[in-house]
């Protein structure tokens, strides 16, 4: 994972995670959120309109899902810390 420019830290719990070195942004990545999701979504509707956009089937996206859901599961650390999340979240909506 990373490429060019990545940086691979160890926190105090051997946890690894990869952080990418500072570069100058240019083009696309240089401009505010709002103006980049104008860009990507007028690119979307001409790909629909002409035809050529990819439209998940439901058994494409049930995959898909499937597919994040392992990789995320798969890192047990993540899933422990959803759990307390959740369970102090229920705690509070108890009182």
């Amino acid at each position: 994972m990373g490429g060019e420019g990545a940086i691979e830290l160890k926190n105090q719990k051997t946890h690894k995670e990869t952080v990418m070195a500072e570069k100058s942004k240019r083009g696309f990545a240089s401009m505010d959120a709002e103006k980049q999701r104008a860009i990507a979504s007028k690119g979307g509707k001409a790909a629909h309109a002409k035809g050529t956009a990819h439209e998940f089937t439901s058994e494409e996206a049930r995959q898909a899902g499937q597919k994040g859901g392992e990789a995320v599961s798969r890192n047990r650390e993540h899933m422990a810390q959803i759990g307390r999340e959740g369970g102090r979240k229920s705690r509070k909506s108890e009182s």
